[in-house]
């Protein structure tokens, strides 16, 4: 069954729109921004603002530089999911090309980065909605069972990460649909209102004495005898170091980082507020969800739990949401044929940046720290890569991660321009349809 009508909605994350979001953070005016400082971090979202924590706590200058508005970039625009992203780590690939120790240390360490993004959170009393209710992951094809409960031993072997067979007798307990063949919870995954989140960053930052400077796009970075010369729109600083957290929104200017992600645009809807009884006639135990498709969808209550959020892949170049509204609106309906009436208040998208091996990547390159490559999990990995990559300017022990081990590649005669995209992603919507 497919939409009736398409919604009259707002073009704007939900997320920025809910009442019991308040963006109270100091922001740095131009004029005010100094000349020299210890640390320049290019990019004020979850990883920039979590490295300048890091930083002004070890007593370091740091400014965090923005071409737009703070934490307005993917770090407002997700789902708002929390795990250990276990499966987006391309393991058998991973062990061929880096050793099966390597992958199993690193799959033990994101395990480690979901609980210390959780205590932190708790320690710092941000309140940012955090829920670790559950996530469900059904199988989108009779085939697919068998290869999640696979999954789910295999990474039993490795690390202590509970989950729970649900046969396709019993999915109704978990999920208010028919498109699935069974499936698999993870009941310690977790959810959270990720500007809320952000927000709650930034105010540590700038409380503690960050300078968060926004609508300064970074024009250029050179190398200096000592340090760095940063120009951007307005002004220039001197730094003794400069991190680049850009993800997914890397431009041209940084072309040695910029050919080594893939930008994919991820978009997300936002039900009108419906009656308990349909909230929990999608989402029994108001549980994050997702499936196995190709093109991934993923859906979850509002943190007051009068929403359905949807979210999956975008078509078109750009911000379309004409396009993408449509396309998650049939998805939904489809999934969830209890929800053909339902209107969407809410349609956005925002750019998270996939690496060719799949990995999130930290390191140093033409001499700048980076954190980037969150391959579409970047709540939990973002803000634990920022942690990790002040860690290292700061030369610290704590800095060393399992990430280390894996080389941050591109791909020959590739820019950073994924022209390739759009044709790839109608052949994956094309053999979702036909349950490939």
């Amino acid at each position: 069954m497919l939409a009736k009508h398409l919604s009259t909605y707002t073009n704007m994350p939900f997320w920025l729109a809910d009442t019991s979001y308040n963006r109270t953070f100091q922001i740095t005016p131009r004029y005010q921004m100094p000349t020299k400082v210890d640390v320049c971090i290019v990019g004020g979202g979850f990883t920039g603002m979590s490295a300048a924590i890091t930083l002004v706590r070890a007593g370091m200058k740091v400014a965090v530089l923005e071409a737009g508005r703070m934490g307005e970039g993917a770090s407002s625009r997700n789902g708002g999911l929390l795990g250990p992203s276990f499966s987006k780590l391309g393991v058998d690939g991973l062990e061929r090309q880096y050793g099966r120790e390597n992958v199993h240390t690193s799959i033990r360490e994101s395990l480690t980065a979901f609980n210390w993004l959780v205590d932190f959170i708790r320690e710092e009393n941000i309140d940012c909605d955090l829920n670790l209710c559950g996530r469900f992951r059904g199988a989108s094809h009779p085939s697919h069972y068998a290869g999640l409960i696979e999954q789910a031993e295999e990474l039993a072997k490795v690390v202590d990460f509970p989950a729970i067979e649900v046969p396709k007798s019993r999915q109704h307990e978990e999920v208010g649909s028919n498109a699935y063949h069974g499936g698999v919870v993870y009941p310690t995954d977790g959810a959270l209102q990720p500007a809320k989140l952000f927000a709650g960053l930034a105010q540590i930052a700038a409380s503690e004495g960050a300078f968060l400077c926004e609508h300064t796009k970074v024009r250029k970075v050179d190398k200096q005898v000592s340090g760095f010369n940063v120009i951007y729109d307005g002004g220039q600083l001197q730094a003794d170091q400069v991190i680049i957290a850009t993800n997914g929104y890397t431009d041209g200017q940084f072309s040695e980082f910029k050919r080594r992600l893939i930008p994919i645009r991820s978009a997300m809807i936002a039900t009108e507020e419906l009656p308990e009884s349909v909230v929990q006639s999608v989402s029994p135990k108001l549980r994050a969800h997702g499936g196995t498709e190709r093109l991934v969808a993923y859906y979850r209550p509002s943190p007051d739990g009068k929403r359905i959020l949807f979210g999956g892949r975008a078509f078109g170049r750009g911000d379309q949401p004409q396009l993408y509204s449509k396309y998650l609106q049939d998805f939904m309906i489809r999934t969830f044929p209890q929800l053909s009436e339902t209107k969407i208040d809410y349609a956005w998208s925002g750019l998270i940046a996939y690496t060719f091996d799949h990995v999130p990547h930290i390191g140093k390159l033409d001499d700048m720290n980076y954190a980037m490559g969150y391959c579409g999990s970047g709540v939990g990995r973002a803000n634990y890569f920022g942690r990790k990559v002040a860690q290292q300017v700061l030369q610290l022990a704590e800095g060393k991660t399992s990430f280390d081990a894996f080389p941050f590649k591109g791909r020959p005669l590739y820019n950073g321009t994924p022209w390739f995209l759009p044709a790839i992603m109608k052949w994956h919507d094309f053999a979702d349809r036909q349950g490939w």
